[in-house]
């Protein structure tokens, strides 16, 4: 056993640079050959993270921040193929494994029009009536419970000027989460804060963003069909209004087959009060659930 020892040991000794960085790279190639396909396969079927690139859930997701998505938590549509791999397969329609996600879960999912993948809070559900009045969020002809808790003072990420938001905590059953509402919107926000009212049509879904004065979502009619002779809108894929590009169109309803999973955790968070100049600093997002 030594005598052969010795031997492996003097051979890999004798072996020129190009040899041994020929060896390297042989390694390294099988290690990637196992490792992608088991992390490719981890995050199609278990987790994946995200980033996330906007305001529209803030206090809750901020600029930055790194999210847990689970993937199982809906089953399974070729949109839940990571890496854009979804294109690959364009005749897998519907879903395997499906279960029904829950109002008020954060999910990201494929935006209807265009290729962009969005992440927003989930509130109607299939049959339910579903609007704003003066800010005010109604859900089946009932106003939900809204409490005040604060008023942040801070900077938006890449804004030039500082933003003051109402902070409330909105809870529907046993569920409930933090909204921003800007003091000063501009006129393009403010029109989302009344709304025609929204029926959401069997298999669709409405999301909306927590902060409520930076997010285009379902509550802009920009991604929805015309409304109904009674002014309420119930009805999905229809052709776009004339003049909204797909880029510029909001999320309208969103198709079952369009969800990608649940986001659970923040698992790492860039957010700095420093460099937002926020007034309370808003809440560390560090390994924290959703």
């Amino acid at each position: 056993m030594s005598t052969s020892s010795k031997t492996t040991d003097a051979d890999e000794d004798n072996r020129t640079l190009g040899q041994k960085v020929l060896h390297e790279l042989k390694e390294w190639a099988l290690t990637l050959l196992i490792f992608i396909p088991a992390f490719y396969m981890f995050s199609f079927l278990v987790y994946e993270q995200r980033v996330i690139p906007s305001e529209s859930m803030v206090p809750n997701l901020q600029v930055g921040d790194r999210v847990a998505v689970n993937k199982f938590a809906y089953g399974y549509s070729r949109y839940s193929m990571p890496w854009g791999a979804w294109r690959l397969v364009p005749g897998w329609e519907g879903r395997v494994f499906a279960s029904q996600p829950e109002r008020g879960d954060v999910v990201v999912f494929m935006h209807p029009h265009t290729d962009r993948v969005m992440i927003k809070r989930l509130i109607g559900l299939p049959g339910d009536r579903v609007r704003m009045i003066d800010e005010q969020l109604i859900l089946n002809g009932e106003p939900i419970e809204r409490e005040f808790v604060q008023r942040v003072d801070y900077r938006p990420n890449d804004y030039p000027i500082h933003e003051i938001a109402r902070e409330y905590r909105e809870t529907i059953g046993d569920k409930s989460w933090l909204t921003h509402q800007w003091q000063q919107g501009s006129n393009q926000v403010r029109t989302l804060d009344t709304t025609p009212e929204f029926i959401v049509p069997e298999g669709y879904y409405l999301f909306m963003g927590d902060n409520r004065d930076n997010s285009e979502d379902g509550r802009s009619t920009t991604g929805h069909c015309p409304p109904n002779q009674d002014g309420v809108i119930d009805k999905a894929d229809c052709t776009l209004p004339r003049g909204v590009s797909p880029e510029k169109a909001s999320v309208g309803f969103v198709p079952f087959e369009n969800l990608i999973g649940r986001a659970d955790t923040v698992l790492l968070s860039t957010y700095s009060c420093a460099k937002a100049e926020a007034e309370p600093c808003m809440k560390k997002r560090l390994w924290r659930g959703l």
